[in-house]
């Protein structure tokens, strides 16, 4: 099994799969280069035209007013174009990044569901949803400002270098003579800094992990008294996040102070040998000035870079996450349109020599061999650890098999298409999780097409409308998050309307109802007499109504089934089944 991990790619890689993600960055680029181009040398216009001023507006005894003024209008000009391209630039750069990011998003999320339940599981929920969340709006704050500077600054070191050697190549020798220490080793510099980025957006997905976890179950903190504790894991997560960001900073602060150092040594080193250079007839008065707007023009991208860097390592670091999901493949794959759909009707299920195993542990399923007949009605016992729910899973392919096949109607699970699966095959879990919206809402999302009269008459032949009646709004009853304005076994039964609703031809339900109250469980049982005739169901149960109630009983123990027939025979004999059977009755005696 696959684990979702952060492969150590290089930047350029990185960058590289990225974009090919996302064609929407590169979306109307030789327009936005072109824009990026012209606003870049609108910036070199001062410069040359104070070159122009200084050495024709006032060569002569008296200064060439006409002159200047031309030049001053034709440098106001070039400035006000210089501003709305670099506007045109900024707004086709942000609707191209939205774009792309958008598309990104989408498909990390859509990837994260695509993953089987036990790869999620090897993650922490807020951690995963960090990936596609955060360490995307990192990548978007790198693509709409420091992407931006990337270009404008390219461009600008470029024409500035070029400007500088047409003014006067020994001093242009000198400035880059300054500045190369810098870029041999601006390389390792990256590296370090990579690494210190990819530590905070690790720590910024395990404070997030902390944080939500601690959110979601704030009930059983209060009943544990268990605040503080939490306080000082969600503290230790903040801060461990806080030492890697800080470190990740004193690592690109010292670039700041030194690329200043270092322009301020390329300054004087011009000015020095500027002055000899004039007096020697070498470069007029006007280059000279204009040289030093030039290194000003030349350092400042350079001193920008801090930031830059700073954004675009968060952004690589972020992105390596995000791929780190997306590279993660999807272990239980839709076959989509390679795939068998299954026509409806009465389902047969076939179990051949299935084994299971999770990642790092010993098997859990050995060898299990079992046929399942059309509208049978089967029970699944056992011990806690037995191998119920993971047969469970199996049979309704939140996991495939580690070895042998799971088949229905002799077709491998593996080889129908998810869309005929979800038709044919519905699981009531164990914990009825509901979405926020209304009560109508959630039984609905089992048949999106269902009127309010549909769902109201599936509530009438579940036996549900008394309890339906007693709610505030009836239907439209707000749920809350998760359903929490529901107790349990409210959510309980919603979550079987919600499955009876969307009519499948086999219904697997986990423990359905073991969070019901008495009164309600003899409601169900009525009900789902009904529910389940004329279609395969399989029970997991640790409940004797359920087991009584079954056409067939699976007795699981280690991972085999030990076990199988109807309940009343299997209690006759010794075994497995008839020691659960005692505890059963034991224990509702004394309850």
């Amino acid at each position: 099994m696959t684990s979702l991990r952060v492969e150590e790619r290089s930047a350029i890689a990185t960058l590289r799969t990225g974009l090919a993600l996302s064609p929407e960055f590169r979306a109307g680029l030789p327009v936005t280069l072109l824009l990026a181009a012209l606003a870049t040398v609108g910036k070199v216009i001062v410069p040359i035209a104070v070159q122009q001023v200084v050495d024709r507006g006032l060569k002569g005894s008296a200064p060439d007013l006409p002159f200047i003024r031309t030049a001053v209008l034709w440098c106001a000009a070039a400035v006000v174009l210089t501003a709305v391209c670099g506007y045109l630039m900024n707004v086709r750069l942000y609707r191209s990044t939205e774009s792309g990011l958008a598309t990104l998003r989408g498909k990390g999320f859509r990837h994260v569901h695509d993953l089987s339940v036990l790869t999620q599981n090897t993650e922490r929920r807020g951690a995963l949803v960090s990936r596609v969340t955060g360490d995307v709006d990192q990548i978007s704050t790198f693509m709409q400002w420091g992407g931006l500077m990337v270009i404008v600054s390219v461009g600008q070191l470029l024409i500035a270098g070029v400007l500088m050697a047409v003014y006067s190549w020994q001093l242009a020798l000198v400035v880059w003579g300054c500045f190369l220490p810098l870029v041999i080793v601006l390389p390792r510099f990256q590296r370090w800094v990579a690494r210190a980025y990819t530590d905070v957006r690790e720590r910024a997905g395990d404070m997030l992990a902390a944080i939500s976890e601690s959110v979601v179950g704030s009930a059983v903190i209060r009943a544990y008294g268990s605040e503080e504790r939490t306080a000082r894991r969600i503290d230790a997560a903040v801060h461990a996040h806080q030492r890697s960001q800080t470190r990740a900073q004193k690592i690109i602060a010292f670039t700041f102070p030194t690329t200043e150092l270092v322009g301020a040594v390329a300054i004087a080193g011009v000015v020095l040998l500027g002055v000899r250079l004039g007096v020697a007839g070498e470069i007029s008065a006007g280059r000279l000035i204009a040289f030093l707007f030039l290194i000003t023009l030349f350092i400042s991208p350079l001193q920008t870079a801090t930031e830059v860097l700073n954004d675009a390592q968060n952004a690589v670091a972020g992105w390596r996450r995000v791929l780190g999901v997306l590279d993660t493949p999807a272990d239980v794959a839709d076959p989509g349109p390679a795939g068998q759909v299954l026509p409806r009707g009465p389902i047969t299920v076939s179990f051949r020599d299935v084994g299971f195993a999770y990642p790092g542990g010993p098997p859990v399923l050995h060898g299990v061999s079992v046929d399942i007949a059309p509208r049978t009605r089967i029970a699944v016992v056992g011990e806690t650890g037995s191998g119920k729910t993971t047969f469970a899973k199996l049979l309704t392919r939140l996991m495939d098999p580690t070895a042998g096949q799971v088949l229905i109607d002799g077709v491998d699970l593996r080889q129908v298409r998810f869309s005929s699966l979800r038709e044919r095959v519905v699981m009531v879990p164990q914990d009825g999780f509901l979405f926020d919206g209304s009560l109508a809402d959630n039984i609905r999302y089992g048949r999106p097409a269902a009127s309010d009269e549909d769902i109201a008459l599936a509530m009438t032949e579940l036996g549900l409308t008394d309890w339906l009646d007693g709610l505030p709004a009836g239907l439209n009853t707000p749920v809350g998050q998760r359903g929490e304005s529901l107790s349990a076994g409210e959510r309980q039964l919603v979550a079987l309307a919600r499955a009876y609703l969307a009519d499948p031809d086999l219904l697997l339900l986990d423990e359905a109802t073991s969070a019901v109250d008495p009164a309600t469980e003899v409601r169900l049982a009525r009900a789902l007499d009904g529910v389940t005739r004329g279609r395969t169901a399989v029970s997991i149960a640790h409940r004797l109504s359920t087991a009584e109630a079954a056409d067939e009983v699976l007795v699981f123990e280690h991972g085999r089934i030990v076990q199988r027939g109807p309940h009343a025979e299997l209690v006759a004999r010794d075994g497995v089944y008839a020691d659960l059977y005692a505890s059963w009755t034991s224990a509702a005696r004394t309850s």
